[in-house]
């Protein structure tokens, strides 16, 4: 059930950050006093309209988007001539350029303001230096046996939110320390000093042997100790001048994965629907809303780092369809950025020669054939990870 709300959740949230968009357009263009008659959620088959003054407000069949008609886009449109003063078109450069770059802005300031709010009033995770997440098992040959279903931790007594004090009389700074401690231990009895709200607790756990790498933790083939416990969480709160830089980093981490994802990723087109498909990579609107919902559904966190993961998530679509957004393809917004800084700087070169006409305005009936393979590579993409959603899923959790 809390899988589903979550996944509802996602999809309003979706549908807000399209409208957001939309009125990054709508609301610059009427600013300089341009004619927007159109402002529709969705595509397709009208559900529902309005008329407000010159606009039509309406919502559509599919809500995969939304749109707002300016008039004059192009000078290939055919306009009222009683708007031929406020058509797009015949409006300044500069003014052209905010508009077009005002759905993408929108999105940027939604992320900035979701993650600048989680920060401020939720906090963040962090690995803590001697919290228990939680108890476990420990794996032999990767499973654990039916009869070895409670690990040492627990046997002795260890609950999660303990915090461990010291081993074998060694005071633990922090995590690695610990485990290290347990790995060069061995398999036998030892002494872990916990504090339990307060009070320092005394346990006698019996550790283990288990094959792994010593040095690291991992798998590998040293018999080492081992004795089921998880690393805890701490909860970081920022004021508001400390949220400012860890904000600008997250954002920051957002653009080199949109980058990363661009870059060294497409080639997991190849293994959407293998058995080792990247968690970390390709992933639609399905996969995007059922991790939302396993956001919300999660069990072993708080409902407030619970709804702190989720608005994160929203911020990072946000985020990722901003800066998608603002590739220079047509027909997307950073296509027709484009197409003008081109104009812009063609013109400029013209006037150093001694040009002093008009700006001479680039084709873009030549530019359709170019559009119309963006959409489809764009289409025939966007079915591909959808699928792969549908059958081949990645958990989140």
């Amino acid at each position: 059930m809390t899988n589903a709300i979550g996944i509802v959740a996602f999809a309003l949230a979706l549908i807000v950050s399209i409208v957001l968009h939309e009125a990054g357009h709508f609301m610059t263009a009427r600013h300089y006093g341009m004619k927007a008659s159109k402002f529709f959620v969705g595509f397709g088959p009208t559900l529902w309209s309005r008329t407000r003054g010159e606009t039509e407000y309406g919502i559509k069949a599919l809500p995969a988007g939304g749109f707002v008609k300016i008039e004059g886009m192009t000078p290939l449109e055919e306009i009222d001539p009683a708007d031929a003063d406020r058509a797009f078109h015949t409006r300044p450069a500069r003014q052209r350029a905010v508009v077009l770059a005002a759905g993408s802005f929108m999105h940027f300031v939604i992320a900035l303001v979701l993650i600048y709010s989680v920060l401020l009033l939720l906090g963040t995770l962090h690995p803590s230096a001697n919290k228990v997440g939680r108890t476990v098992c420990v794996p032999v040959a990767g499973q654990c046996a039916p009869q070895a279903l409670v690990g040492p931790a627990e046997l002795a007594g260890v609950r999660v939110g303990d915090r461990v004090v010291s081993f074998d009389g060694t005071t633990i700074r922090d995590w690695s320390q610990f485990t290290r401690l347990i790995r060069d231990h061995g398999p036998g009895p030892a002494t872990l000093v916990v504090d339990r709200d307060g009070q320092a607790v005394t346990l006698r756990p019996d550790l283990v042997s288990a094959r792994r790498d010593r040095q690291t933790g991992l798998a590998g083939d040293d018999q080492v100790g081992a004795i089921g416990i998880a690393q805890g969480y701490d909860v970081v709160r920022y004021n508001p001048i400390s949220a400012i830089p860890r904000t600008a980093r997250i954002l920051g981490s957002g653009v080199t994965g949109m980058y990363d994802t661009l870059v060294h990723r497409l080639g997991d087109l190849t293994n959407l629907f293998g058995e080792d498909r990247n968690a970390n990579g390709l992933v639609g609107v399905v996969g995007a809303a059922r991790a939302g919902g396993e956001l919300l559904s999660a069990q072993d966190v708080s409902v407030a780092q619970r709804i702190g993961d989720f608005l994160v998530l929203v911020a990072g679509v946000n985020l990722a369809v901003g800066l998608f957004n603002l590739l220079p393809l047509f027909p997307l917004d950073g296509g027709h950025l484009a197409v003008l800084g081109f104009e812009q700087a063609r013109h400029g070169v013209r006037r150093l020669t001694g040009y002093r006409g008009p700006v001479k305005r680039v084709d873009l009936v030549k530019l359709l054939p170019a559009a119309y393979a963006m959409v489809a590579f764009f289409v025939l993409l966007s079915l591909i990870i959808l699928s792969a959603d549908i059958v081949n899923p990645i958990s989140f959790n």
